[in-house]
């Protein structure tokens, strides 16, 4: 401790000897920008680099100044990554102040929908100082994902669509450890009873929602979509849920889905298999959740896209009213010529 006292003490003595031969204004003379901008510093910087970001979210506002100031200060012994708010009341003496504090500020992240790890791995290193090899490699850990009480199939599960605040520069295993405790309080109480109650683990309803989410945009159909295939799993019955299909043959674009694709030999194919996926084949978005935890209560056992592609369904208890519905779904896509 005294060591760090002797050190700041000297740092402000060099600091106010240096003011008393500058023009005071121009260290407290705020920095011009249009309203908040942002510095990041990451590992690879060093004091030049540091000024360049600076130069370029200041329009070269005394840069000189930064640099003179930062050197006395001793920051390129010490560079503290991360992200660094300018408000349009910050001077450069302040800032001096919190790039060699490490006085950062946190920043808003939003996890999007996807539909694979290795997207989410991508999305994630262009939001914050990841890595975004050592982020999907960390989804294909069986180990490490232990760790956090998930596996590699469910791991998706832990990053629920919603805005976190976080700091840019959180590590492999703080981001992870968070994201843990995020899905342990969305998982609260009175979700798990709710879980309980339609027989149904949080993983397996966090499956079934991404499945729904798949099926529909549609948040006021969800709990219809949810129940018809609960339904099914209480019969016995395969899911039969074409998305799982397009996510067992890694091809999400596909308009029609045919024989082949449902005979593809695959864990995720819940044609071939009866009950659900391994785990999710998207992020179950929240409003897919609460659909499945509150299902609509009803006794169809099918459905099919309506044929006028509104992105809902027509619902069927025979299947022969089913194949009815699917065949005005596959007259419209050859009206269209969609193969």
């Amino acid at each position: 401790m005294k060591n760090m006292y002797r050190h700041t003490t000297r740092f402000l003595i060099v600091i106010a000897l240096f003011l008393v031969g500058t023009p005071l204004f121009l260290c407290l003379t705020p920095i011009p920008t249009t309203g908040t901008t942002s510095l990041y510093i990451d590992e690879d910087d060093n004091l030049d680099s540091v000024c360049i970001h600076y130069s370029k979210v200041s329009d070269h506002h005394h840069t000189w100044m930064l640099r003179l100031l930062l050197n006395v200060a001793g920051y390129s012994s010490h560079i503290r990554t991360g992200h660094y708010a300018l408000h349009p009341s910050c001077n450069i003496l302040s800032l001096v102040r919190q790039l060699r504090s490490g006085m950062q500020t946190p920043i808003r992240l939003t996890i999007q929908p996807v539909r694979t790890t290795h997207i989410l791995a991508g999305e994630l290193g262009r939001k914050l100082m990841l890595d975004s090899t050592a982020l999907d490699q960390a989804f294909h850990d069986s180990t490490f994902c232990q760790a956090y009480t998930t596996d590699t199939s469910n791991v998706i599960s832990l990053f629920l669509p919603n805005t976190y605040e976080v700091y840019w520069n959180i590590s492999l295993p703080q981001l992870f450890h968070r994201m843990t405790m995020e899905s342990k309080s969305f998982w609260n109480t009175e979700r798990q009873e709710q879980a309980r109650q339609i027989a149904l683990t949080p993983n397996e309803v966090m499956t079934l929602a991404s499945i729904v989410d798949e099926e529909t945009a549609n948040n006021d159909e969800k709990p219809h979509i949810a129940g018809m295939y609960i339904n099914r799993l209480h019969a016995g019955m395969p899911l039969q849920a074409d998305p799982t299909v397009k996510f067992a043959v890694r091809q999400f674009g596909l308009k029609r889905i045919y024989t082949h694709h449902t005979r593809t030999n695959n864990p995720y194919n819940t044609y071939l298999n009866i009950g659900l996926p391994p785990g999710p084949i998207r992020t179950p978005s929240i409003e897919g959740i609460e659909a499945v935890l509150h299902y609509t209560h009803h006794d169809y056992l099918y459905m099919c896209a309506k044929e006028d592609f509104s992105g809902t369904h027509n619902f069927a208890r025979t299947y022969e009213e089913h194949l009815k519905n699917a065949h005005k779904y596959s007259q419209a896509l050859n009206d269209k010529g969609i193969q």
